[in-house]
């Protein structure tokens, strides 16, 4: 397709199974009656809120829009099975899992619901024909569950997995159309006229995996702290390997892993903060790109398409709050030209807003 203790980590096939084995145990989870017995608030789910819009930088065009919801299970290793917020007797089965049982004390394991919608659009939105030099429009709707598995290999330093199935539509199916169409009428802004060419219905597959390392030297107070990541994606939809770096600085910054942005494999908001804090940001991810359906056009239909750059890069830089259970991050983000003749590079903002409940 064009496209100091020792802990061990789990392979990248195998996630694949623990994907479906969690997805289902959290449905059940997630049915329980009300009444069920619940935990301390210690070990809370997480919820985040993601948009990301270029109309923070003056623009209409390129990967336009992109909103996302996403759920993050409490920890479910041993060590929480006195303050889940998981009924007891779905921990006793989940503890018996081998993988679960005979980790480290250190070790914590999540899962992760998701639900999304990304937008693409060309520069001029005005023109009812065929616009051939510039990338197609597109709109990509998917469901993701995702495998989280932490280890803090030090006070001061942790590494966490993530792997990530995402399944979707791409094309009139997806209703980007009419979900911007809808936002412009609300903001009586100019209408988008050439949603006719988007790229046809197609299902979308994407399986990612990536790995985090947090170096995390001050734990309160001012201070500062790094996070390095690299990864891959496979699937239709999009095939890269992608690797970066994260810098903060500033008061009470969180153990965390770094700024979030809506791509595969990047969820990081694990854990509430103890502490109010406020710091900077700023980060590069770099990637290199086999397959982007975005710009490639539909794989098994004919559609239209640009040439893709396969070198690209994201360059953020913010600002976050976090106050009890909730945090905020405020991003500008700078990207990289991804199709060639297109003129510039692109920009936009993003907030994701979390609590923890």
């Amino acid at each position: 397709m064009s496209h100091t203790q020792k802990i061990s980590h789990p392979s990248v096939p195998r996630h694949i199974f623990k994907i479906i084995f969690f997805a289902t145990l959290l449905f059940c989870v997630l049915c329980q009656p009300p009444g069920t017995a619940w935990g301390e608030e210690a070990n809370p789910w997480s919820h985040s809120l993601y948009f990301e819009n270029d109309l923070f930088t003056g623009t209409d065009s390129n990967y336009t829009n992109g909103v996302k919801y996403v759920l993050i299970s409490p920890d479910l290793s041993p060590k929480a099975k006195e303050m889940g917020n998981i009924p007891r007797k779905v921990l006793g089965y989940i503890h018996k899992i081998p993988f679960i049982r005979n980790t480290p004390a250190q070790t914590s394991h999540k899962v992760e619901f998701a639900l999304g919608q990304n937008m693409y659009t060309p520069a001029d939105i005005s023109v009812h024909e065929l616009i051939e030099n510039d990338r197609p429009y597109a709109g990509w709707t998917y469901f993701a569950t995702a495998y989280h598995h932490k280890s803090d290999l030090s006070p001061q330093r942790s590494v966490m997995d993530t792997v990530e199935l995402q399944l979707g539509i791409i094309g009139p199916a997806s209703l980007a159309e009419e979900s911007q169409k809808f936002i412009h009428r609300m903001r009586d802004l100019d209408m988008p006229y050439g949603w006719d060419h988007q790229l046809s219905n197609e299902p979308g597959v994407v399986m990612a995996w990536e790995r985090k390392w947090l170096y995390h030297p001050v734990a309160q107070g001012f201070g500062w702290d790094t996070i390095f990541h690299s990864g891959f994606t496979l699937g239709n939809v999009s095939t890269y390997v992608n690797g970066g770096v994260e810098f903060r600085l500033g008061w009470n910054i969180p153990k965390t892993f770094g700024v979030s942005l809506i791509r595969p494999g990047g969820s990081t908001r694990m854990n509430q903060s103890q502490h109010p804090g406020v710091y900077l940001l700023g980060a590069v991810d770099g990637h290199w790109v086999a397959r982007d359906i975005f710009l490639d056009g539909n794989t098994f239909t004919d559609s239209h398409s640009v040439d893709k750059k396969p070198f690209v890069g994201d360059f953020a830089f913010g600002l976050a709050f976090n106050y009890s259970k909730f945090m905020i991050t405020l991003t500008q983000v700078l990207r990289t030209r991804r199709f060639e003749g297109q003129p510039d590079s692109h920009s936009f903002g993003a907030v994701c807003v979390s609590w923890f409940l």
